[in-house]
């Protein structure tokens, strides 16, 4: 039997708390997020996360406690993933770092929003049709496969579909306004930047949910494993992108790993489907993920991307929010 009504409810005031303390206390006054402040943040959601699996494992049980574990391990990891998506939006719009955290602030809260109705929606799907889960995973293997083939493409924001509609469809200034998404200017409304990259990001969020949330459900289809670990993997993802934005360019291993997770999740969730019981287990499930992943990333650091291989590295001295790698102010304008 799933939590009461009340559970879930002290679950999202708790995470509320966790939010307003964040962006009213720690966060209160435009300022760059420096790298050290970023991984203190980083360890903390962690080990919230981490006491939070261990209450898990004492309420619910050792088969519960591998759920979470193992969901809040593919979400984190494709949350890595999304940093890549980070670094590129605010490096091409020039972001200045002040404004950073509360683009990913304001993100974060609709990617919550966005998840928590589609792994609804998910659940009932599983519920009504068990057919559903043969989809969600042939749907991760052909998106491991895409992820494989596309592991080196960099997403083309000039031409992005959203960055066009809104220049053709609203009136946008041509600067920053501080920290304001509108700004209202000889009586009419428009939006700045910051609300194009704010967009962007929520975007790049909903297509990673597409992906991580159906290899969630192939671990547990019970919806509060499911969003409890997406929303502690969520929480660390500001922070997490902080502290890694200057260096995650040296993890070009990591799609390729991510790739293979999500392919053993998507075969994982046929092969259960078809013989009707857990013929692969999740702990299974749970070793492979870790290994796949710590495996990417240490290949990563052992062989470091050579010129011209894998995406550019920033200079030295640049930072999240400078102008786009390797441009001028001049250029820019």
């Amino acid at each position: 039997m799933g939590p009461s009504i009340w559970f879930w409810l002290g679950f999202l005031a708790f995470i509320a708390v966790i939010l307003s303390i964040d962006l009213g206390l720690l966060h209160r006054k435009q300022r760059e997020i420096r790298a050290r402040e970023a991984l203190g943040l980083s360890l903390f959601y962690f080990l919230l996360a981490m006491i939070f699996c261990a209450g898990i494992f004492h309420f619910r049980g050792a088969q519960s406690g591998y759920e979470f574990l193992t969901g809040f391990l593919i979400e984190w990891s494709l949350s890595v993933d999304n940093i890549f998506v980070f670094v590129l939006v605010f490096g091409y719009f020039a972001v200045p770092a002040q404004y950073q955290h509360r683009v990913l602030f304001w993100g974060i809260i609709g990617a919550l929003a966005m998840r928590g109705g589609m792994i609804f929606l998910g659940a009932q799907l599983i519920q009504s049709f068990h057919w559903i889960i043969f989809i969600f995973g042939a749907f991760l293997i052909l998106t491991a496969v895409k992820m494989l083939v596309m592991a080196e493409a960099e997403p083309d924001l000039q031409n992005n579909i959203i960055v066009r509609l809104m220049r053709n469809r609203m009136r946008v200034t041509k600067d920053y306004r501080g920290q304001r998404f509108f700004v209202r200017e000889n009586g009419l409304l428009h939006a700045t930047p910051l609300l194009m990259v704010l967009v962007l990001i929520e975007f790049s969020d909903l297509v990673f949910a597409v992906d991580s949330i159906p290899a969630i459900f192939a671990i547990t289809s019970d919806p509060f494993i499911v969003f409890t670990s997406n929303v502690f993997a969520i929480l660390g993802l500001r922070s997490l992108y902080f502290a890694l934005a200057g260096i995650v360019h040296r993890f070009h291993y990591l799609k390729y790993g991510l790739a293979l997770v999500l392919a053993v999740i998507g075969t994982k969730m046929i092969l259960n489907g078809v013989f009707g019981d857990k013929v692969i287990p999740t702990e299974a499930a749970l070793a492979a993920t870790a290994l796949l992943i710590g495996g990417s990333i240490a290949l990563s650091l052992l062989r470091p991307p050579k010129a011209g291989e894998g995406p550019p590295a920033p200079p030295a001295g640049w930072v999240p929010g400078s102008r786009k790698i390797g441009e001028t102010r001049e250029q820019a304008d």
